[in-house]
């Protein structure tokens, strides 16, 4: 691990501020994409891994989360690394440029991020024209959408995000679990959610509608969360997002604001997985995301009550291959465990 993370860490993208390397990244997918790679569902990918989820059909459960590719740029290179659905933005109805730079950081001795982005989208209107030119898709696509910071009326700003991206999206998210817009998460409580939910149900006709919550919930916002997501017939809730917290973190830059993702998410990320399995009963499927860059985490997370699982900042510490690996690594796992499914070692290990 640590001559894997030497050599990471001697790259010319590390040489590189994080959001320079990050455009680049996404413009090298981009021309990948355009240069008619081969996708990676075509070259093996075991059909155990296939998984039914919210009456969607994806071809395997390991997807990309949200935040990656903000502006749907480079959609066919990022289904070409091997995931089985690609969730981009998040994206707002105006244009928005952001909190000021800098505001992405590589925590590396922790192998964790700090971003404080802000929600940084071109609008949602430039992404979907993008969607709307795309070909074949390997998988699910996702559409992740949000309020802008200054609008008048949150509520609104979710509606039509939701109305806009559902005939584009095999499913919508709605992200009010992100820390860089002040007071969005209140929306994860009381009323405010009830109302959110109603609202975003009844615009997003019969495309499915997930919800994205933080990590940073106690039991109780947890229970209230997952009675308004089953009563309101969300189809799946995203468990969850970056923290606030910097316990046990040893990097200079862990003082930067902002939600840190990686690797120290990952016990918090566990805790609420298996609180968000208890409170449902199993009865709303959960994508799990926060801490996952191996086949085994992802395989934890199935077990504890996940469906699918979506990663970022693993890519940044394990490289494009990541995906592939964990896809071989998982299937090994359920083949040894005698599951002939995804679905059949859901919550296994109780929860």
């Amino acid at each position: 691990m640590a001559e894997l993370l030497s050599t990471i860490v001697r790259s010319p993208l590390f040489a590189l501020d994080a959001e320079r390397a990050h455009a680049l990244t996404i413009a090298a997918l981009a021309g990948w994409a355009r240069a008619g790679t081969p996708l990676a569902r075509d070259c093996g990918v075991s059909p155990r891994l296939a998984s039914r989820v919210a009456g969607l059909d994806f071809p395997n459960p390991i997807g990309l989360a949200a935040g990656v590719d903000k502006d749907g740029r480079a959609i066919g290179g990022l289904f070409a690394l091997g995931f089985g659905s690609v969730e981009i933005g998040t994206l707002t109805p105006l244009p928005q440029a952001g909190n000021p730079r800098p505001r992405l950081f590589r925590l590396v001795e922790d192998r964790a991020v700090v971003n404080r982005m802000g929600f940084n989208n071109g609008g949602i209107a430039a992404a979907l024209k993008r969607v709307a030119a795309l070909g074949r898709r390997a998988g699910m696509l996702g559409i992740n959408v949000g309020a802008n910071k200054d609008t008048a009326d949150r509520v609104a700003d979710y509606v039509a995000g939701v109305s806009a991206a559902a005939p584009h999206a095999d499913y919508v998210t709605i992200n009010i679990s992100s820390p860089n817009t002040p007071g969005l998460r209140d929306l994860q409580h009381g009323t405010a959610l009830a109302e959110l939910l109603a609202a975003c149900m009844a615009a997003r006709a019969t495309t499915p509608l997930f919800l994205k919550v933080a990590p940073d919930l106690d039991r109780a916002a947890v229970d209230a969360i997952a009675r308004a997501a089953i009563e309101a017939r969300v189809e799946a809730l995203v468990v969850g997002n970056t923290t606030l917290s910097r316990e046990g973190l040893r990097s200079a830059k862990a003082s930067e604001s902002g939600g840190m993702s990686g690797e120290p998410l990952a016990t918090m990320a566990r805790a609420r997985l298996a609180d968000f399995r208890s409170a449902t009963g199993g009865a709303i499927p959960l994508i799990a995301v926060g801490g996952i860059a191996s086949g085994a985490e992802a395989y934890t997370r199935i077990r504890a009550g996940a469906s699918l699982v979506q990663l970022y900042t693993g890519l940044v510490y394990e490289g494009p291959g990541l995906t592939m690996r964990m896809l071989r690594d998982l299937d090994a796992l359920l083949s040894r465990d005698g599951f002939a499914s995804v679905a059949d070692a859901v919550g296994v290990a109780g929860g």
